[in-house]
């Protein structure tokens, strides 16, 4: 799968980063929920391994996807029990162990068929969408520690997975918010990184969004509010949605406001 490449590309370049970084930096704070960068790693880790698992072994999966969610029952919050179930590994060890495992994850689901089902934590998923899923979840959880590090970013054209997650969620996010899903879609039109142009549905001028891809792909893994990237929005429908979206799991969630992740 093309999919488990660019994963394996997306974690190339976010190791590319923090490869210069000494122990120190990986406690740093960023503007992720005060997140500190070995949040981030320890977080990527553990989910890229879990991924492996829903893939190789779904009874070991089970296991320890259930060991995860005891000690969230037992009140740990997402970052204490990933902490402990990774020994709380920090620094530049943490960062070796992320950077040793991710290619494992690559060649695994290069080698799946695509269509192949996977337990994961809401409802069952094609293996397509488990790494692209975790494509996903590196980018945007790597932004923020670009944004704290000072560094402007080079995306590549595999962020179009991420813009097709956005585009696929687009009835989901009404759904999970509890609102009847808008039956006129946005039209679409996106700048990739190597200048091609990427569109969606049917050509509107009254209900659309037009921009840089990177800039849609900042607001449906709310990376950024929509207030502050140049996207184009026009009409209702695509106001409603850019205000809101959400391509991740879980509960609806509150985009970030204006100024509060843009560095």
């Amino acid at each position: 799968m093309q999919q488990a490449h660019d994963f394996g590309d997306e974690s190339d370049a976010l190791y590319e980063l923090l490869a210069p970084l000494n122990d120190t930096d990986f406690g740093r704070q960023t503007l992720f929920k005060d997140w500190t960068i070995n949040d981030i790693l320890a977080h990527l880790h553990i989910f890229n391994h879990l991924a492996d698992l829903s893939l190789l072994d779904p009874d070991r999966f089970a296991k320890e996807y259930g060991d995860m969610k005891d000690l969230r029952e037992e009140g740990l919050n997402m970052r204490e029990a990933t902490d402990q179930l990774l020994n709380n590994v920090k620094g530049r060890a943490l960062l070796n162990l992320w950077h040793d495992y991710y290619p494992k994850s690559t060649a695994a689901f290069a080698a799946a068929d695509p269509k192949q089902r996977v337990k994961w934590a809401g409802p069952d998923m094609s293996a397509r969408s488990s790494i692209s899923a975790r494509l996903m979840e590196t980018w945007s959880h790597a932004q923020a520690i670009y944004d704290l590090l000072g560094v402007k970013r080079t995306n590549g054209d595999r962020i179009k997975n991420i813009v097709i997650m956005g585009m696929n969620t687009f009835g989901w996010t009404f759904i999970n918010r509890g609102e009847e899903v808008p039956e006129d879609v946005p039209y679409v039109r996106l700048l990739a990184p190597s200048g091609e142009i990427w569109e969606w549905n049917e050509p509107s001028d009254d209900n659309c969004i037009t921009g840089q891809a990177e800039d849609f792909c900042q607001v449906v893994t709310q990376c950024r509010g929509i207030g502050d990237t140049d996207l184009k929005v026009t009409g209702e429908t695509a106001t409603r949605w850019m205000a809101v979206a959400q391509c991740f799991a879980g509960p609806p969630e509150t985009p970030p406001a204006v100024g509060t992740r843009r560095v």
